[in-house]
């Protein structure tokens, strides 16, 4: 890999993080998710906001992104399109101030229908009891008080995405079951919380109606034109936490930039945008564990942990 093409520089130790707290009483959360830029255009702004009020992030990913669409040119002096995408990865989360970056390494699926899901290696073709005892084992040793991870219909229908969530949630009960046969050799623990991101349907019914406005069609969204919007507004979830990460919105933007061959295509790109601005530089989540009291949160982390101010450095 040759440094003129390798994105910016970035550790995975959290060199952006606040380590004000003493190492043993900072609490953890940790993101369990698919692809590499998972990380960054779902929850993104909340990952570097809780990195710097002195939790320990940390990010699983299944796969590398190897059946994502990439310029050849952007390949220049990489082995492969996965090597490309975990580099892009490691600079997000250097960004971002994750501690660690911890791969399945299962192989990308595709959309519904694509070739690359009937892989022996894909992420949509293992059990899912293989895949949540793997996250299970994470669990327990990095003992996060919340997990984060995709709702139940993967954000917009992606099978790697779907397998995360049934995995992930899978995985939590397994990491506090002593009884787990595979698991024995590590101390039971679970977590205190599970969400799972969100993108508020109302947000998608209206970008529905601005792309007919457009003239476009918004059963074929996204850079290939294989995200169905209208499927995607039928299901609505209720909004039971809000991170506001407008003081770290800088630093999520800077990540986004590390994943230079995901660039959106200019109306993709351009709806993204708005939609940003019209979610005010949020996050919006559902609490899966414990169940919701009709509450909104602004704090993951509330109930069980005292965290210091942000602090920015």
């Amino acid at each position: 890999m040759t440094a003129s093409t390798q994105p910016a520089s970035a550790t995975i130790q959290s060199i952006s993080a606040d380590n004000s707290l003493p190492e043993k009483k900072r609490p953890v959360l940790l993101a369990v998710l698919a692809h590499p830029d998972d990380e960054t255009f779902g929850m993104g702004g909340t990952i570097a906001y809780y990195a710097r009020r002195g939790v320990d992030t940390y990010l699983i990913c299944a796969t590398r992104g190897e059946a994502g669409d990439v310029d050849p040119a952007m390949l220049q002096g990489y082995d492969s399109i996965a090597e490309r995408r975990e580099a892009e990865l490691r600079c997000a989360a250097g960004k971002l101030g994750l501690r660690q970056v911890f791969f399945l390494d299962y192989r990308d699926s595709g959309m519904p229908g694509s070739p690359d899901n009937h892989h022996e290696r894909a992420l949509v073709a293992q059990p899912c009891v293989r895949v949540a005892e793997e996250i299970a084992r994470h669990i327990r040793q990095l003992k996060p008080l919340v997990v984060v991870t995709f709702d139940p219909i993967g954000g917009y229908h992606h099978p790697d995405h779907i397998a995360i969530h049934q995995a992930t949630v899978h995985a939590f009960s397994l990491a506090g079951d002593p009884t787990a046969a595979n698991l024995r050799d590590l101390p039971a623990f679970m977590p205190n919380k599970l969400y799972y991101q969100t993108i508020p349907r109302k947000f998608m019914r209206l970008m529905m109606r601005i792309m007919r406005l457009l003239g476009h069609d918004p059963h074929k969204f996204g850079k290939n034109k294989d995200i169905d919007l209208a499927a995607i507004a039928e299901v609505d979830f209720p909004t039971d936490a809000v991170i506001d990460y407008r003081a770290v919105a800088d630093i999520r933007d800077e990540a986004a930039a590390c994943h230079a061959s995901q660039s959106a295509s200019s109306l993709t790109g351009g709806v993204f945008a708005w939609l940003r601005r019209m979610l005010a530089s949020k996050e919006i989540y559902m609490r899966a564990v414990p169940s919701p009291d009709g509450k909104v949160e602004h704090d993951l982390f509330q109930g069980i942990a005292e965290l210091p101010p942000l602090r920015r450095l």
